[in-house]
Order: C-alpha cells, then sequence, then structure tokens
C-alpha cells in the first residue's frame, strides 16, 4: 500500500511563550522553537503502522521552506520511507483551500492508495482534509480514531458527539483525517536523526506539480488573518471546597440564587 502523509511544522507550545506582534495580527515568532504539528505525528505513526501490518511505502509531505525539512528528517527517522519537501514563493500566504490545491496537484503526480492528515494544524480550522479529498473526489473521514483493512476496503471509527463512535467502511483510494490518541507515537532519538541527516529530501515547486499559481498564495487566499487577541480574564469566580456531594449543593445553591432554577 502507498500511503501519503501530510506534516506540518508548528510552534511548539511546550516550549515557547507564545505572545502576540506589535501588530496584533499573528503571534511573535521569532526564535521560537518549532517541531511537527502533533495530529500529524500520529498520523505518521499510523501510517507506519499500517504499512507493517500489509506492507508497501510511507511518503511524509510538507508545504513550506528550507527550515521544514527539520520535521521531514524527523518522520524519516522515525520511519517514513520517503520525504518530500513542496516549497514555491508563490506558496506564501495560501489559506486552506490554497494548501489543498497545493496537495491536489502533488498527490496527482503519485499514485497513492491512502492519503493520511492530522485532524488539525495551528490554525485550528481543520479543513485542509476534507477539501483534499473533495478536490481528488475521493472519499474522506474526519476525526479517525481506528483503522482496519479488510477485503481491499477501510474499516474505520471517528469520535462523534457524546463520546460515541462511528464505523464507516470505505473504499480506496481515500482521504482521512486522524484524531490524536489512535496509537501511541515512537519515539526518535537524535542517533535516529543523525542516521537521516544525510539523506536526500527532494524539493518540488509550482513549476514540477502543474499548480496554478493564481490559485493558491496571499493574492488568492479567500480566508484572511485580520486579528487576534488574548481572552480578558473574567470576574467572579468562585472556589469550592468540600466533597463531591457537598459541592453538588453549593453549586444548585448559587445557580437559584442567580434565578437559574425554577
Amino acid at each position: 500500500m502507498e500511503i501519503l502523509v501530510c506534516a506540518r511544522r508548528v510552534p511548539d507550545t511546550s516550549e515557547n511563550e507564545i505572545s502576540l506582534n506589535a501588530a496584533g495580527n499573528d503571534i511573535e515568532r521569532d526564535e521560537l522553537v518549532y517541531s511537527v504539528n502533533e495530529a500529524d505525528n500520529y498520523a505518521v505513526e499510523e501510517a507506519l503502522q499500517i504499512r507493517d501490518r500489509v506492507g508497501g511505502n510511507v511518503t511524509v509531505a510538507t508545504i513550506g521552506g528550507e527550515d521544514d525539512e527539520e520535521i521531514l528528517r524527523r518522520e524519516l527517522a522515525m520511519g517514513a520511507n520517503q520525504a518530500v519537501l513542496i516549497s514555491d514563493d508563490a506558496f506564501s500566504g495560501s489559506d486552506g483551500k490554497g494548501v489543498a490545491t497545493i496537495l491536489k496537484d502533488f498527490v496527482r503526480k503519485g499514485r497513492y492508495d491512502l492519503i493520511l492528515t492530522g485532524v488539525q494544524a495551528d490554525d485550528g480550522a481543520a479543513q485542509v482534509g476534507g477539501m483534499l479529498a473533495a478536490m481528488l473526489d475521493y472519499p474522506f473521514a474526519s476525526l479517525v480514531n481506528s483503522i482496519a483493512l479488510e477485503d481491499g476496503k477501510l474499516k474505520v471509527s471517528r469520535e462523534i458527539e457524546g463520546g460515541n463512535r462511528e464505523i464507516n467502511e470505505i473504499d480506496l483510494p481515500c482521504v482521512l483525517s486522524i484524531q490524536t490518541g489512535i496509537n501511541e507515537p515512537r519515539y526518535v532519538g537524535m542517533r535516529g536523526i543523525r542516521q537521516v541527516a544525510s539523506a536526500p529530501i527532494p524539493t518540488l515547486g509550482a513549476s514540477d506539480l502543474g499548480v496554478d499559481q493564481g490559485a493558491v498564495g496571499e493574492a488568492a487566499a479567500r480566508v484572511k488573518r485580520v486579528d487576534y487577541f488574548v481572552p480578558a480574564l473574567s470576574k467572579g469566580a468562585e472556589m469550592l471546597d468540600g466533597s463531591r456531594e457537598e459541592n453538588a449543593d453549593k453549586v444548585l445553591e448559587l445557580v437559584a440564587a442567580k434565578g437559574g432554577l425554577k
């Protein structure tokens, strides 16, 4: 099975103090520590486990610049067979649809049975996987938390409201957005990263992929970030001490006093 995982390099929130820039339209990115997007890392691990069960290859691709090779080498050290950097100045400022457009043209250059993305990245929109599937006219499932291959089809479990699960049977090729917690990503040490330090990582640009440059980049983006803000601290919070039963009674009393119970 040929599996593609779309990954992204994002600020590591466990290693950074996040603050807003002077313009208030982005975070301050100078000297940030970056790492692979957490949900994408689960997608890579799931791809490796599927490959180990049924055979095939795992390719990891990312859209970015030279610095983004860092996460590709990490995923090679994790066990991916190939990595590809998709990079072009024309891609800068692409919104979710632009990113999906770039990935669509990349997918059409290869022959992938299964395409995995993380459920969401640092913008939190959770839209690239679904858009990519629509552009390719492939079946799609989001919030996937288990995958089984049976008779040439996939049976996937996905989270739905109320903590329940929904089971779907999906034909290949397809696109799946992987939920965190689906597995336990394997540890990657510095020794493994050093072993792939010289591994070739091809770089493909707009002309290589046949991307319509008018459909990507900042000029084509129909979703633009206009503002970031830090929520104001709320007032009037009251901490309750006591047992669960005592606190439940106090909550009822407080809600009743505020007119919430009639």
